[in-house]
C-alpha cells in the first residue's frame, strides 16, 4: 500500500492509503467535486503526490 496525497492549487485536499496510484489524465471525484489528475510525482517508494484540477460546473445549469 502507498500513501497518496492529493493537491489542488497548492492546498492539500486528501491523503489516502491506496493499493494503486492514480494515472495522469484519470477522472477523479474528491469531496463531491469532479476533477482530473494532472500530474503524479513519486516522492519515495511509498509516497506519491497527485496534482488535481477540478472541472468547472455551472450552478445555474438546468437538468
Amino acid at each position: 500500500m502507498v500513501n497518496v496525497v492529493y493537491y489542488a492549487k497548492g492546498d492539500i485536499l486528501l491523503s489516502q492509503l491506496l493499493n494503486e496510484v492514480p494515472l495522469e489524465g484519470q477522472g477523479i471525484k474528491i469531496k463531491g467535486k469532479k476533477g482530473e489528475v494532472l500530474r503524479v510525482e513519486k516522492i519515495n517508494e511509498k509516497k506519491y503526490h497527485v496534482q488535481v484540477e477540478f472541472l468547472k460546473e455551472d450552478k445555474n445549469k438546468k437538468k
